[in-house]
């Protein structure tokens, strides 16, 4: 099998630097390929998708006739990423959490960055993540934004962008572990002799974090994950994650607040926790502060966390710092706290609250994508050049009745990779998910989720809308 017949097109591929012309990373990858014929290569893709299905790696789709449970899709070739690239994702990534931590903790105590003009209070106060509950919390070590996922994007030129920051309770790092567990069988020669950077260790990473982060340094908290339950579509991550770490799984109902102390049910009696990884959105996190109908959350936690007996991970509030028109705004809120640069861009953005950015929006509706500001999972959204008129004219109406709701970007020209279609190999899109953890340092874990559209011709990603997933390679050196 090989590569004579793929077609790099006009985007930036990520494993050719031309045709038939491997970069020098994938060159190993490359060859091994080569080397197998087409039989080979699909029997290793359907032991990879056993192996999914195996080890009960599903995620779960609502409202979908053919039923709910499905294995994430996905393709064995890898997406890989050079050192030098990588240590300067790194240094960005690092970066801009640092940044946007410091932003969340003036948001919700001095509010400098709104007096000194540089982010309107306007757009911060009807922000869907800000909530006035979190006025004048302190959280152990100053640090809000515990776990991210900064969503990336590579262009036409080969340069990485921010698509958007995921800080309230970021998915996926599941599927990294299991990518690798799984690519580590499909091509066990080429990994060891690639030199691949370790995903395996993230749960270490994770559990220190969460032991950085306890009250009053307590060196051996006990630790929790939250979870809304079995019905939750991101169940099978947070009963992993749990079972990797060594720390409960917990619902609201097993938990109580007696005296502003939390404590989990056990059968040996009541239990206390320090700290708790919530998966829990704030709305259903305390019914007593937060939506009184809850049945997800646990009355009077927010009164134990306000009084410093337990952390909450991530810290409730840090949405505020997820909105995308707020994310239009990094740059500046980098330059502001740090004095730096950002040293990965942004994509431009217009914000349709802005009289002038909102007429032209509307005027190149066909050109650019639309999205609203609290949407996630490729909801909410208008590609312009994919769209029908009819699509246009109801963004349209919709940027018009709450503009400060809506942003729009140019169409970037996503980088693209191989996958496995039809007896060869098609050029498909992909963006990049990397994980960040923030405990008593800030850590990125190396690569990260490589989300991929599997339809040809497609920029969306999202595996709710036809997306799939690929192992994500950092080369060491």
């Amino acid at each position: 099998m090989d590569f004579k017949d793929y077609d790099i097109g006009p985007h930036y591929d990520e494993m050719f630097a031309a045709p038939g012309v491997p970069r020098p990373g994938a060159q190993l990858l490359v060859d091994k390929i080569m080397s197998l014929g087409m039989e080979e290569i699909q029997s290793r893709q359907q032991a990879a998708e056993q192996a999914f299905y195996d080890l009960g790696i599903t995620f779960t789709v609502y409202g979908n006739d053919e039923g709910t449970e499905r294995i994430f899709p996905f393709d064995i070739i890898p997406r890989i990423i050079e050192a030098a690239d990588w240590n300067r994702l790194e240094l960005g990534l690092k970066q801009r959490i640092e940044a946007l931590n410091l932003f969340i903790d003036d948001i919700y105590h001095d509010q400098k960055i709104i007096r000194d003009g540089v982010v309107p209070g306007d757009v911060i106060f009807t922000a869907e993540g800000y909530f006035e509950e979190c006025l004048g919390i302190d959280p152990p070590g100053g640090v809000w934004c515990h776990i991210t996922g900064t969503d990336l994007v590579r262009d036409d030129k080969g340069v990485f962008h921010v698509l958007e920051d995921n800080l309230r309770s970021p998915s996926g790092v599941s599927y990294v572990m299991a990518n690798r567990q799984i690519l580590k069988r499909t091509f066990p020669q080429v990994f060891a002799a690639a030199g691949i950077r370790p995903v395996e260790d993230y749960p270490a990473h994770l559990l220190q974090t969460l032991h950085d982060v306890a009250p009053n340094r307590n060196a051996n908290p006990t630790c929790a994950l939250l979870t809304p339950g079995i019905y939750n579509s991101a169940y099978y991550e947070h009963s992993y994650l749990a079972q990797q770490t060594g720390i409960e799984l917990v619902e609201g109902r097993d938990l109580v607040v007696r005296k502003g102390v939390v404590y989990m049910r056990t059968t040996k009696g009541l239990k206390p926790v320090e700290v708790i990884y919530r998966r829990v959105g704030e709305d259903f996190l305390d019914p007593t502060v937060f939506r009184p109908d809850s049945l997800l959350g646990v009355p009077g936690i927010m009164d134990a966390y306000r009084r410093g007996n337990v952390t909450l991970v991530n810290a409730p509030g840090t949405g505020v710092a997820d909105d995308k028109v707020v994310y239009a705004y990094v740059p500046e809120i980098i330059k502001y706290y740090l004095g730096q640069e950002a040293i990965i861009p942004n994509v431009p953005t217009y914000l349709c609250w802005r009289d002038e950015d909102r007429a032209y929006v509307l005027d190149h509706l066909d050109e650019l994508v639309v999205k609203a500001a609290n949407e996630s999972g490729g909801y909410g959204m208008l590609v312009g050049p994919h769209s029908t008129r009819e699509e246009q004219t109801d963004f349209a109406e919709r940027i018009k009745a709450r503009p400060r709701n809506y942003i729009a970007q140019p169409t970037v020209k996503l980088s693209r990779v191989p996958v496995i279609v039809d007896g060869g190999f098609e050029g498909r899109h992909v963006d990049l998910r990397p994980y960040v953890l923030y405990g008593g340092e800030i850590r990125v874990i190396p690569g990260g989720l490589t989300r991929v559209a599997l339809k040809k011709g497609s920029l969306v990603v999202n595996s709710s809308q036809g997306g799939g997933s690929k192992d994500t390679w950092v080369l060491a050196r």
